[in-house]
């Protein structure tokens, strides 16, 4: 018998919150949270009864989870952000003008320091929330990019001499970098939020596989040459790297 998913929406608290629910080849329940919604597995033959009794048991499980978790509660109810708020980066500061349209999409624009977002209003909050956070991302990282570029091209000529052929800033919530065979180096905006020490670490980090892309004993040494206290800033972004996120 193949794998059943029901991809929908769980109204909890008044909150919806995306879910999956597979029905699969197994002896017991399990719920966790993934990277874009709540799981719930459950196995085959169960009564309607019994799915049901699990489905309310899944719902006070998210609300748990959000209860006690803070970084859950974020990811997909956001920060909650209103009109008027200030958002602060590293060294900067922008005031958010917030306004809901009733357009069906989400856009931004940054002038003088204020960062203007338009919200479509008839979409569910944790869509809004998570448009807000890609749209902050954006619109900090491009205002960000031409000092981050100045960075990698210096500690690039300092430590390493490799041929760049582009910096991009991007959205990413799985690492804190990346570097391509083809020269690119993409950093992510969450790393705004760390000391400069920390993003010279993952600047450092990722050039040193412009070398080696690898994590092999000469990559490490690459990096403990150019930085030798690296891993005090790896503890740094494993402690507090939850707290950088928009």
């Amino acid at each position: 018998m193949s794998k059943k998913v029901l991809k929908t929406l769980l109204d909890v608290d008044g909150q919806q919150i995306p879910a999956k629910i597979y029905q699969e080849r197994r002896r017991n329940v399990r719920a966790n949270i993934g990277k874009n919604g709540a799981i719930l597995r459950l196995p085959y033959g169960l009564t309607p009864q019994e799915e049901k009794d699990y489905l309310n048991w899944f719902k006070e499980y998210i609300k748990e989870q959000l209860d006690t978790h803070q970084e859950i509660r974020e990811q997909f109810l956001g920060k909650g952000y209103k009109d008027g708020d200030v958002l602060e980066v590293g060294s900067r500061k922008y005031l958010l003008r917030i306004r809901f349209t009733d357009r069906k999409t989400h856009g931004a624009k940054i002038a003088n320091a204020t960062i203007y977002l338009e919200l479509a209003r008839k979409d569910i909050e944790s869509h809004r929330q998570k448009a807000i956070r890609h749209l902050l991302s954006r619109t900090v990282g491009s205002d960000f990019l031409p000092e981050i570029t100045r960075r990698v091209l210096e500690l690039n000529q300092l430590y390493f001499q490799m041929p760049i052929k582009s910096v991009n800033l991007k959205y990413n919530s799985s690492n804190w970098g990346s570097c391509s065979s083809n020269s690119n180096l993409n950093l992510s905006t969450r790393l705004l939020f760390a000391p400069q020490a920390v993003i010279d670490y993952v600047i450092i980090h990722e050039l040193a596989h412009l070398i080696e892309l690898n994590h092999s004993p000469r990559f490490w040494k690459l990096v403990a040459d150019a930085m030798p206290d690296y891993q005090r800033k790896e503890e740094w972004l494993k402690e507090h790297g939850s707290r950088c996120n928009f």
